[in-house]
């Protein structure tokens, strides 16, 4: 029976504000039948659903989305779903704000001839305005109901409408809290304006106020959020619209969606590369920074690999199209980000916990305040005033936004520094480590050994070694096989292409060339084929390392190469053994399938002490596992070439590639800078977003656990300070945009 392979949907969604109404559209997506998983991202406001389309359509999901309480619309044709937030912010909500907030100034001037004792403001008022003190009452009432009334249906028209649509769903959000708040109040107010007593006073002023100050919250809010998206927006505009292809010496500007896999394309200086290419005429440099992060040009000529994206910088080049659309790296690199953004910390469970019964508990609190000071007081405007204060100051909000937000703007900043997080859980678990292992090969050193020497052992001349190990090389991606095929095409040596090519990982390969069953390897690979070695050959000598071959199971001779250090290994391998857990640093250790011979001089070079060689990919797995058993928390760092296991096994994986090998997706980190000074960047970055995340959490707890007791009036008895309304909501505001305020830091953190 066939089945249909499930498919990725990312849906924009309207309308949530709080935590609590992610977890309302994650709960309805994901009771909805054909669905596998969903995940809401409450800071960019879209939903990512993974689908059976032979079970459930896009437009049910809409419809489920809607059903909830929230609105959502299909994306639009060709979109990723990895840009901008799903509601754009405008200057509408910032004009709501200010004039919402004007009002409700205006309307505490004119409530003051409203107050039962005339205090040293109103004489005050009075000497300045005195045609206001002389109005009637009854008229003052009267127009601030009819203005307060106007602005809540132009102003408060989307938190009204948002609440009720809760309540017709059974469910609850900050909306419901605010809109009960200014209700009651609301309604009150315009109960002492038709039936006016000496005792009872309006809140008009307050309903404003309250109105005003969550919309300018909301509007510093969205605001935030767009800085806080700002480097996955970056990413989404590096993509030119158009591309100068050339077809039979004629160029012309075509859409980016013309241009084919092996077409030529003209690249001016100043312009973007539209494709992943490989150049064909012409030398330039290209400036990659928004891509991986090198901040200097790199040189480009006939033969180089340009990504999508990078700056062409001084030179007019053609190149061939090798990678379109979403197979390019940028797309790659965006969707990446994307994800990690839009991903759960696991610090995050606890405010969703959290969340999920805030409101309940709020609008219990705030009955029971209501009823203790109507008991204790006898004055309904003090029980008002004080439930009011409740309902408006608590903040599911900055709960919701204190990990996400962090994350946001950490995998956002990693991008621009070329280190790409794959999700939250990721980020955290690089804050827990106690020992850090080092691949040799590409890692510590440059990766592209330079072939030293050629040695025959038997009839054949170094040339036809070369040329026979080139031709089984040639596909392998080996870095000693690069070292042979380079040094045979720099000799001009031409060889026929190798058959039955079979990588045998961690020893070698064996292939069919020239009518000659070839193996090239390690000393391990000669024993599993129980070929002998000639005892009189002598060792390697310090730092290189020795490729065998043989000829028809007979040795025919063996290779030398040399790799050398990275600039950068030796000050990244010293940064790592200073920081750890408590500044305790971290045990380094080197695994690598090297012989010793050729690792412990790059050890020493780099500052490494313990040193295991000889090792294939299942002795590094098994001397992770062997460090995970005894009680060490590891991360692996290697190629992703024959690391993958050890990768995968580690607590926490590192892949060192360049933007060409993002393919790969190996570990949980991918360093786009074959450099190990981004290790350590990565972790303290890590560390420095786990810390902001603490922080948010903590202000965010402490705000509403201290806040709403001071609302309710705990400090009333003993000091006589009580809270209102507005400035409870003045305080509720301010929480949320604290929150995000507080991780748009990590946009300006620098490496160490």
């Amino acid at each position: 029976m066939a089945t249909t392979a499930t498919q990725s949907l990312t849906l924009p969604v309207l309308g949530m504000t709080c935590a609590s109404c992610q977890q309302h559209v994650e709960q309805a997506l994901r009771s909805t039948a054909g669905v596998e998983s969903a995940h809401v991202d409450l800071m960019a406001n879209r939903a990512q659903v993974d689908y059976d389309p032979a079970i459930v359509a896009p437009d049910a999901l809409v419809e489920a989305i809607r059903a909830s309480g929230y609105d959502a619309v299909l994306p639009r044709l060709g979109a990723t779903g990895a840009g901008a937030p799903a509601e754009a912010p405008t200057t509408g909500p910032e004009r709501k704000a200010l004039a919402t907030l004007a009002a409700g100034a205006a309307a505490m001037l004119l409530a003051m001839p409203l107050g039962a004792e005339m205090g040293w403001v109103d004489h005050l008022l009075m000497r300045v305005f005195p045609w206001l003190y002389a109005a009637p009452p009854g008229l003052l009432r009267w127009f601030l109901l009819i203005l307060t009334g106007i602005l809540m249906v132009w102003a408060g028209r989307g938190i009204y409408a948002s609440a009720a649509r809760g309540l017709r769903h059974g469910t609850t959000n900050m909306n419901t809290l605010v809109s009960l708040g200014t209700g009651v109040a609301f309604a009150y107010s315009a109960y002492a304006t038709l039936w006016p007593a000496a005792d009872r006073q309006v809140y008009f002023d307050a309903v404003l106020l309250i109105l005003g100050f969550l919309l300018l919250g909301k509007a510093l809010e969205a605001r935030a959020k767009r800085r806080a998206l700002a480097a996955l927006d970056s990413l989404s505009r590096l993509r030119p619209a158009t591309a100068r292809r050339i077809t039979d010496g004629v160029e012309a500007l075509v859409p980016l969606e013309e241009i084919g896999l092996g077409d030529s394309v003209l690249v001016l200086p100043g312009e973007r590369f539209p494709v992943d290419a490989d150049i064909l005429e012409g030398r330039t440099s290209v400036d990659e920074s928004m891509l991986t992060g090198e901040p200097t040009p790199l040189p480009r000529e006939p033969g180089g690999r340009v990504l999508a994206g990078s700056l062409n910088y001084d030179g007019a080049v053609v190149c061939r199209a090798e990678s379109l659309g979403e197979a390019t790296v940028l797309a790659q690199i965006t969707r990446m980000v994307g994800q990690a953004q839009g991903s759960r910390a696991p610090m995050e469970r606890l405010a969703d916990r959290t969340s999920s019964i805030f409101v309940p508990v709020v609008l219990g609190l705030a009955a029971l305040t209501f009823v203790i000071w109507l008991v204790a007081t006898h004055s309904p405007q003090m029980a008002l005033s004080s439930t009011v204060s409740v309902l408006v100051i608590a903040c599911p909000c900055a709960m919701g936004l204190a990990v996400p937000a962090a994350l946001t703007v950490a995998v956002g900043r990693g991008a621009q520094l070329g280190v790409l997080f794959k999700g939250g859980e990721a980020l955290e678990r690089l804050t827990h480590l106690d020992v850090i292992v080092l691949d040799k090969t590409g890692t510590l050193t440059v990766g592209r050994p330079v072939l030293a020497a050629v040695h025959s052992l038997g009839n054949s001349t170094e040339a036809d070694l070369l040329r026979l190990a080139a031709g089984a090389e040639e596909r392998s991606n080996h870095p000693l096989a690069h070292a042979v095929v380079d040094h045979a095409r720099s000799l001009g040596l031409v060889w026929a292409p190798a058959e039955d090519v079979q990588v045998l990982p961690g020893r070698g390969l064996s292939a069919k060339v020239e009518g000659h069953d070839c193996l090239l390897g390690n000393e391990e690979l000669f024993k599993e084929f129980f070929i002998p070695l000639p005892k009189e050959t002598p060792p390697p000598e310090q730092g290189m390392t020795r490729l065998w071959m043989a000829l028809d199971r007979i040795p025919a001779g063996y290779f030398d190469a040399r790799d050398a250090l990275r600039p950068d290994a030796a000050a990244a391998v010293a940064a790592l053994a200073r920081s750890g857990p408590g500044g305790a640093g971290l045990r380094v250790l080197m695994l690598t399938g090297d012989s010793a011979a050729a690792a412990e001089p790059i050890a020493r070079q780099a500052g490494i002490t313990e040193v295991e060689a000889g090792l294939d990919p299942a002795g590094k797995l098994a001397r992770i596992r062997a460090l995970q058993q005894s009680g060490l928390r590891v991360a692996m760092v290697g190629d992703g070439i024959n690391d993958a296991g050890a990768l995968a096994q580690a607590d926490a994986g590192i892949a060192m590639g360049s933007g060409a090998d993002l393919a790969q997706e190996a570990g949980d980190v991918l360093l786009l800078r074959a450099r190990p000074s981004a290790i350590p960047a990565a972790l303290d970055l890590a560390r420095s977003a786990l810390r902001v995340m603490r922080q948010n959490l903590l202000w965010a707890a402490g705000y509403n656990l201290l806040g709403i007791p001071l609302a309710a009036g705990a400090l009333y008895p003993s000091f006589h300070i009580l809270l209102s309304p507005w400035l409870a909501a003045a305080a509720m505001a301010l929480s949320s945009v604290s929150v995000l305020g507080n991780s748009l830091r990590l946009r300006r953190w620098q490496p160490s």
